[in-house]
């Protein structure tokens, strides 16, 4: 850094180049690649800009209007840490605009609540400490390559949907879903159903209590021919996955 104060990073303009001077049809001396030729408008969205300034030395640095890498977005501010992956950056225009973006190749933590100037826990337990809400879109949590593991008092999982195809948790696995408690309950208002194409056990210790206003069992002894009251039509259905 200048002993005068903080440098530009565009000094006699050699850290922007122009988007003129990045057209293939511009450098008449090159013979254009097959790629370079169908890619005629690459460079239209190159992003200049002329008062970027920054500091820095050899831990990091900080800079204001700094263009990417691919020339296609423009920081507002940009921190960056000695290793150029970790950084932290808010952008301000391109396929990023109003992005707040942070990378590091360690761990990122984030850790809140603690409240030293109120005293009562139940007092502390019932503030929302930490909240992460996306006013439209999605919310990703995605571990590549590793668990995700919540862990609380308790766990309160709320799906709010004001038509019949919304308000829905879904949970999808490639080999199991185990639940473990001490009780389990479970509470359908309209319809409750459980099925499987291979074997199902359902097994009580103690005491095993069932309950219908109607019970009615059926087996493939009706696929060729139905029973005095009927299941057939039943069966039928559920073979056809239905």
């Amino acid at each position: 850094m200048s002993s005068n104060g903080p440098t530009a990073q565009n000094t006699d303009n050699n850290r922007t180049p122009s988007r003129d001077s990045l057209l293939p049809s511009n450098q008449p001396d090159r013979n254009l690649s097959p790629l370079e030729a169908g890619q005629s408008n690459k460079y239209d969205t190159a992003k200049i800009n002329y008062t970027a300034i920054g500091w820095g030395n050899d831990h990091g640095s900080v800079t204001m209007g700094q263009i990417h890498k691919s020339s296609d977005v423009t920081s507002a501010v940009m921190l960056n840490a000695r290793d150029g992956l970790h950084q932290f950056s808010l952008d301000n225009d391109g396929q990023r605009r109003g992005w707040t973006t942070s990378t590091s190749t360690g761990a990122f933590q984030v850790k809140c609540g603690k409240y030293p100037w109120i005293e009562k826990a139940a007092e502390k337990e019932a503030l929302d400490s930490c909240v992460i809400e996306a006013e439209h879109g999605n919310i990703v949590i995605k571990a590549s390559n590793g668990k995700i593991r919540l862990e609380g008092t308790d766990i309160e999982l709320v799906s709010k949907g004001e038509k019949t195809d919304r308000g829905s948790i879904k949970m999808t696995a490639s080999e199991n879903i185990i639940m473990e408690s001490k009780k389990t309950i479970i509470n359908a208002k309209n319809y409750y159903k459980m099925s499987t194409p291979q074997t199902m056990e359902i097994i009580a210790n103690g005491v095993l209590k069932m309950y219908g206003a109607v019970i009615r069992g059926v087996s493939d002894a009706v696929d060729k021919k139905d029973s005095k009251v009927g299941g057939r039509q039943f069966q039928q259905r559920v073979k056809e996955g239905a």
